[in-house]
């Protein structure tokens, strides 16, 4: 028997989008649950009794069940904002639908006994930006001399006896949060990866009223952003000192800086699916750094990280049809 493969994320998630028909060509008819449109959109049930637990799930535009016992591959994606059939609900009315949504939405997500990319609990574990300094360390990637501080004074000996230039960077959201924000809420759009330079130090005192992030900075000969799909690996290498926008930040999309495809040494490409597994994780997108001596530096792993650009810059990395495969291929298996 075929097992079903599920998509969790949001109507927006264009990923998914072109996942979807890639399942649908190879014989897959996946079902997506998009958070933005749940409960609004759905149906569910979970039944128990002395013999058996049933649990089903359908969109309200079909009559079709679907039984989520029957589901042997999961691709959880983005979150999304709860929606529901009334727009009219009082601030307490809406934060008890949205914890009782968690409450039923979870009870039927966690207990799913198949493959997934990647189960929730392997995702929360896996976030955590020191300890992934930490885990990489561990097995065997050198890593930028860092702190993660609320002590003014400790950042300031940490910056003072480093050699050299150094960075600020955030641990949760570039985005400083702005998107969990209403716009007229927002003060700030964003902050990248930036170079302390005097007025940032002449400010330091501010670390004490929040945690702040501070790390050598690294010389690079390019960078590499590797994506691990299972046992499989692409490595895209970055050109990102050809353009000065992008020489502290290669996240500056506005610069025409070169993506290609390379190729990493056998240990370097086993260790970056070693760090993947570790977690119980499937899939990652590492960043990486390649000093002008050819080292390998760790700078962090993202475990639901975007991979649709580099594809669109690197064609030939079929990252999207990867990714179907390998969802096919776990449900298959089902474990």
């Amino acid at each position: 028997m075929r097992h079903s493969i599920l998509i969790v994320t949001n109507s927006g998630d264009l990923h998914a989008d072109l996942v979807v028909p890639i399942l649908a060509a190879k014989g897959h008819r996946p079902f997506r649950i998009d958070l933005d449109a749940f409960p609004r959109d759905y149906q569910c049930v979970q039944t128990f009794d002395a013999a058996q637990v049933r649990q089903r799930i359908r969109r309200l535009d079909d009559e079709r069940w679907l039984d989520l016992d029957q589901v042997g591959a999961v691709w959880l994606r983005k979150a999304a904002e709860f929606a529901y059939r009334s727009e009219e609900l009082a601030p307490q009315e809406r934060a008890f639908a949205r914890l009782e949504t968690e409450q039923a939405l979870f009870s039927l997500l966690y207990n799913l006994d198949c493959y997934w990319i990647s189960h929730p609990r392997v995702l929360r574990g896996a976030q955590w930006k020191g300890e992934q300094l930490k885990r990489a360390m561990r097995l065997g990637f050198r890593v930028p001399a860092s702190i993660v501080t609320n002590s003014a004074d400790e950042a300031r000996q940490f910056l003072q006896a480093l050699d050299g230039r150094k960075i600020f960077k955030t641990m949760s959201s570039p985005t400083l949060a702005a998107e969990t924000l209403a716009p007229d809420e927002r003060i700030a759009g964003g902050l990248g990866t930036v170079l302390v330079e005097d007025a940032m130090l002449a400010q330091l005192d501010a670390v004490d009223e929040m945690f702040c992030h501070f790390q050598e900075y690294v010389p690079k000969q390019y960078e590499l952003r590797v994506t691990v799909i299972g046992e499989r690996v692409f490595a895209a290498r970055i050109d990102s000192q050809l353009d000065a926008r992008t020489m502290v930040d290669s996240r500056d999309m506005s610069a025409e800086i070169p993506y290609t495809a390379t190729r990493l040494p056998q240990d370097v490409e086993q260790r970056c699916i070693d760090f993947v597994h570790s977690y119980g994780l499937e899939y990652g997108a590492l960043d990486l750094i390649v000093t002008p001596e050819d080292d390998y530096v760790f700078l962090e792993n993202n475990p639901v990280g975007q991979f649709l650009f580099i594809e669109q810059l690197i064609p030939e990395f079929k990252l999207l049809d990867a990714m179907a495969d390998q969802l096919i291929a776990g449900a298959a298996c089902r474990r």
